[in-house]
């Protein structure tokens, strides 16, 4: 029986559904756009939220069915940084600057930054390190923007903790991707769950958080910001 290589194995039509099932995050971007420009900032992240969920699908998918090589016309990983620059960079630094968070020009400063700096991780190819980590703060803004407007620090936090995220992007400093990262990752899955809920939450009371939802949402976003320098931090000194 003659072997079949990736190099004659038949394309299958059927694959090029885990690409539209990645670009369907740039209509999902869109709509979350309109909300956002009518000052809906709850269902903009509600739809914010969809595309994560999208992004952290199509990504295993794409990888078990090995698409790369077999439908190699179409780039999925260049598909996956448009869809991803929008929903992880633009559009949250736009909820930031068009919003009531900042005063100018602060709104204008932070939202350029954001958008400045995520354009120049996008291009970084060594973004990635061996255990599956991001190296740098990883322009994940959709998130600490949804967390900043939900707890409602003050100004002055909100602009240090933007400006502190812009300048880890560009240090060696390790970001945990929650499926890919091996170590603790059973802990990792059950806080990113935990955060969906409490994000959920906030979302359907319209951006407001109860006390006890507040205190959830804090502490599973500083776990999933900080485990994997506390990781580094062990590997080096303990």
């Amino acid at each position: 029986m003659t072997e079949i290589t990736p190099d004659k194995e038949a394309p299958e039509p059927a694959l090029f559904l885990i690409h539209i099932l990645t670009a369907s995050g740039a209509p999902i971007a869109l709509v979350a756009l309109l909300a956002g420009a009518r000052g809906n900032w709850a269902e903009m992240f509600a739809w914010l939220g969809l595309a994560l969920v999208v992004d952290g699908i199509d990504g295993p998918l794409a990888r078990h069915f090995n698409i790369a090589k077999r439908l190699p016309r179409w780039s999925g990983a260049s598909l996956d940084f448009v869809i991803d620059y929008a929903t992880y960079v633009f559009l949250p630094a736009f909820a930031l600057s068009a919003s009531t968070m900042l005063s100018q020009p602060w709104n204008w400063i932070c939202g350029g930054l954001i958008v400045f700096t995520g354009a120049l991780y996008f291009a970084d190819n060594g973004m990635k390190t061996p255990d599956g980590s991001f190296k740098g703060f990883p322009a994940g803004w959709n998130m600490v923007v949804f967390g900043l407007m939900a707890l409602s620090p003050s100004q002055g936090f909100t602009i240090g903790f933007v400006l502190f995220c812009c300048v880890l992007t560009f240090l060696p400093v390790k970001f945990v991707h929650p499926v890919r990262v091996q170590r603790w990752r059973v802990l990792t899955l059950i806080v990113t769950a935990i955060w969906f809920v409490a994000a959920g939450n906030a979302v359907v009371n319209g951006m407001q958080t109860p006390e006890i939802t507040g205190w959830v949402l804090t502490g599973a976003s500083l776990y999933l910001f900080s485990v994997s320098a506390v990781q580094q931090v062990i590997d080096r000194y303990f």
